[in-house]
């Protein structure tokens, strides 16, 4: 299946609510269900652009919400302590340069951004 508009993306949420509602009853929908929503993800990534973070806190819990990370999570991966990353996120704390290689190596959050927006 390929979504090739607007049109046909709308059709196809409609089609995998109905699947998943008839998965209840009828695991076998399963497969078509996982077909549409893998070929809504494919029409997303090609045509639907979502807006850019443009502060470093946005940067960083899009991170978080992609890797599945909470708080706690990401002052582990950062080695940091839990209450520095909530000071991070509620901009009451800024990062240190430590901090910054550690969110570009270990989150993939790009240099520049970091030094534009930091």
């Amino acid at each position: 299946m390929k979504i090739v508009n607007e049109y046909e993306y709308q059709k196809a949420f409609l089609l995998f609510d109905e699947l998943t509602a008839e998965m209840i009853v009828n695991p076998e929908k399963q497969t078509e269900a996982r077909r549409v929503a893998e070929a809504i993800q494919a029409y997303e990534a090609e045509f639907v652009k979502f807006p850019r973070p443009t502060t470093l806190a946005g940067m960083i819990e899009l991170k978080m919400y992609e890797m599945k990370l909470k708080q706690k999570d990401l002052a582990e991966l950062l080695e940091v302590e839990t209450s520095r990353v909530s000071e991070i996120l509620n901009g009451k704390r800024k990062i240190t340069l430590e901090v910054a290689k550690k969110l570009h190596t270990k989150l993939g959050i790009d240099g520049n951004f970091i030094l534009e927006v930091a």
